[in-house]
């Protein structure tokens, strides 16, 4: 008899609602500017990956002290390449201006501060100018921590980056959504908690569509629900405070700032035996970090950092592939994340995407009980539009629960409910 009927199983076919205040179309993407432009292979094969994964956008940024390494002569060879590719496949790109030429910052390190607004303005411009097709804009990277910013000031960055480059970007591109803060979840020795950027920002009168925060774990035992800095008054934020970012981002500047999660991952061990989580761990957190997105008011992205690891432990190493290119758990993880979400009505509730390609997807689910074989639950059923699933369904303790994508002809990974 069917494994299903066995256990006298019953699998709730309703899809359920999105909670209030969630954001239905959110975005997933990934960053790994050094794998995009060198990594192994060809663009297009690096491309193709991407297409598997089915990311919504790719984050890369145009590094200005390399790009107009000389004032006046740009080369924009290596993020033409990139950018047309991307565009070509249809993957929407995020682009971050970063770095300051020597040339603009008195022969200093890329982290020290222009001294012209009107130079950032000038290579801000000339970015939208030739890529008018981006929408989407970060300036800067983590100006709150000293290795990205220097002097590592709010009121600095507000009067001589993000303001002048916000309205260079949208004199050639009304529709232009340009993101400022794009802050790192602590301060670091010499640095500034992001909460108190985003109130120094707002007294320098900050112009900005959307706030970027990039919500790393404090520490590898932190999940995207609950981890250390989760008291009321820490200025660290990380995914599992990110009501604190919504909350210092609604006083800021109002009800209505959206805000992008522009850079979020855990590190493996192996390699990082001091900062990394076992493999299979990263890819349960990286479906966890998707629905803790996905839930979050006025949330629009989720962006996990790196597809391949970093060659040096020194750096980091949470790639969905690792250095030498095999695939970790989470390869197979990201196009097809799955994990519980709670209870309901006496089961568990399961939340899920199909991320390959657009607009609705087939998918079904197969559970297997304790010590038994994979049995399939009910027929096929069709994700949202935006490729989510949701589906409460009562099963033994225990029970583990995968979903199937046909066009896919994969498996996700499984989950126990």
């Amino acid at each position: 008899m069917r494994f299903a009927i066995a256990v006298a199983t019953i699998l709730t076919a309703c899809v359920l609602a999105t909670p209030a205040g969630t954001a239905p179309g959110i975005r997933y993407g990934v960053q790994d500017d050094a794998w995009l432009t060198h990594g192994p292979g060809t663009l297009d094969g690096r491309l193709d990956e991407l297409d598997r994964l089915g990311v919504d956008l790719v984050r890369f940024n145009l590094h200005w002290n390399t790009i107009e390494a000389v004032e006046g002569e740009p080369d924009w060879t290596a993020s033409d390449d990139v950018l047309q590719g991307l565009r070509a496949r249809g993957i929407a790109a995020v682009v971050g201006i970063v770095g300051t030429p020597r040339w603009a910052n008195g022969r200093r390190p890329p982290n020290s501060a222009p001294r012209r607004a009107a130079d950032v303005a000038a290579f801000a411009r000339a970015a939208a100018r030739r890529y008018r097709w981006v929408r989407d804009w970060l300036v800067w990277n983590e100006p709150n921590q000293r290795r990205w910013l220097t002097p590592t000031s709010p009121a600095l960055y507000v009067a001589r980056i993000l303001n002048p480059a916000y309205a260079a970007i949208h004199s050639v591109n009304q529709r232009a959504r340009v993101a400022g803060g794009v802050t790192a979840p602590r301060a670091n020795l010499g640095g500034v908690s992001p909460v108190d950027w985003i109130r120094g920002m707002r007294r320098a009168g900050a112009r900005l569509d959307v706030y970027a925060h990039h919500p790393h774990p404090a520490r590898p035992s932190d999940s995207p629900f609950a981890g250390r800095g989760g008291c009321a008054r820490c200025s660290t934020i990380t995914m599992a405070t990110l009501e604190r970012l919504l909350r210092e981002v609604r006083r800021a500047w109002g009800t209505g700032k959206r805000i992008w999660l522009t850079e979020y991952a855990y590190q493996t061990n192996p390699p990082d035996r001091i900062a990394g989580v076992s493999q299979a761990r990263q890819a349960r957190l990286l479906a966890d970090a998707a629905l803790r997105a996905y839930r979050a008011p006025r949330v629009d992205m989720l962006v996990h950092y790196l597809v391949r690891d970093e060659p040096t432990l020194a750096r980091w190493q949470s790639g969905l592939y690792t250095f030498a290119g095999r695939p970790k758990p989470a390869a197979r993880a990201y196009p097809l994340p799955l994990t519980v979400a709670g209870r309901s009505a006496g089961g568990a509730v399961l939340w899920g995407m199909v991320r390959p390609r657009t607009g609705p997807q087939p998918y079904r689910l197969q559970a297997r009980k304790p010590g038994g074989g994979w049995s399939w639950l009910g027929p096929n059923r069709r994700t949202s539009a935006h490729g989510f699933l949701s589906r409460r369904v009562r099963l033994p303790r225990g029970t583990l629960v995968r979903v199937w994508s046909p066009r896919d002809e994969a498996f996700s990974l499984p989950v126990a409910v």
